[in-house]
C-alpha cells in the first residue's frame, strides 16, 4: 500500500497575465457566473448551489470539458482579498473517482504592467494507480489564459 506523502502533491504554475490583478480576481471574486462566457471551451456552466455568487463559502456546481469529455465539479469557494487569492475545496464530481483531494488555488500579484497568477493543485490520489492530475492542471492553465485574455479585452 501507498504512504499518504506518495499519495499527495501539489503542482504550480505562474501564468503572466495581461489583465491587471484587480480586474482578473474580480471577474472570479464578484462576478465568476460570467466565468463560462470568458472559457466556453473549457466551462459550459455553472450554477449557484448555496450562498450568494460573490460569498465566502458560496458552493458553486461547474459543467466543464476535459480530454474532450463533460464533466461536473461542485465546489466550495474561498476568498483572501487582502492577498487576492481564492481556493477552490472540491466537493463532489467526476474527478473524485480518482481522486480523494482535488484543491485548485489562484494567487495574483500585481506587477508594474499586468499580474501574474500563481496557480497551484493540492490532490491526493485514491491509490497509486490514480493518475497524477496533470490534465486538471493543464485545464487550470487554458482556464486562467482564457479568463486574462477576456478581461483584458474588456478592460482596453
Amino acid at each position: 500500500m501507498a504512504s499518504l506523502e506518495a499519495l499527495r502533491g501539489r503542482l504550480q504554475k505562474d501564468i503572466d497575465l495581461k489583465s491587471s490583478a484587480t480586474g482578473f480576481y474580480q471577474l472570479f471574486r464578484k462576478e465568476s457566473h460570467k466565468v463560462p462566457t470568458a472559457t466556453s471551451r473549457n466551462i459550459q456552466a455553472v450554477a449557484l448551489h448555496e450562498g450568494d455568487w460573490h460569498t465566502h463559502g458560496a458552493i458553486k456546481i461547474w459543467n466543464y470539458t476535459i480530454d474532450g469529455k463533460p464533466e461536473v465539479f461542485k465546489e466550495k469557494v474561498e476568498f483572501d482579498d487582502a492577498n487576492m487569492t481564492f481556493y477552490l475545496h472540491g466537493l463532489e464530481g467526476d474527478l473524485f473517482k480518482d481522486l480523494k483531494v482535488y484543491r485548485p488555488i489562484w494567487k495574483i500579484v500585481p506587477k508594474n504592467k499586468g499580474s501574474v497568477a500563481k496557480i497551484a493543485l493540492e490532490y491526493e490520489r485514491m491509490n497509486e494507480d490514480a493518475p497524477i492530475p496533470n490534465n486538471y492542471m493543464d485545464f487550470m492553465v487554458s482556464l486562467t489564459e482564457d479568463v486574462d485574455a477576456h478581461v483584458s479585452a474588456a478592460r482596453a
